[in-house]
């Protein structure tokens, strides 16, 4: 049954994969780096360009509140069950 604590408990697995997708490691496999060669302007209204975007995003806001929200998730796990 979808309860409210599974879906939080789903947005914060994915935005923790979403965090800890290295650039040079993973990304960079795929083309999407951040040193990637362009050949003249990168078009910004590209798809790569948004999602890449959006990645970096993500990482730079939620990096100290995923740490928080981790933790009070681990403790609720661990005293409830």
């Amino acid at each position: 049954m979808l309860t409210l604590w599974n879906l939080f408990e789903a947005t914060l697995l994915c935005l923790n994969a979403v965090c800890v997708l290295h650039e040079e490691r993973f990304m960079q496999k795929i083309g999407w780096g951040a040193n990637t060669q362009t050949q003249g302007f990168e078009d910004q209204s590209s798809m790569k360009f948004q999602i890449l975007n959006l990645v970096r995003s993500i990482r730079t806001v939620t990096k100290i509140p995923l740490i928080i929200l981790n933790i009070l998730t681990i403790m609720f796990k661990l005293l409830l069950g």
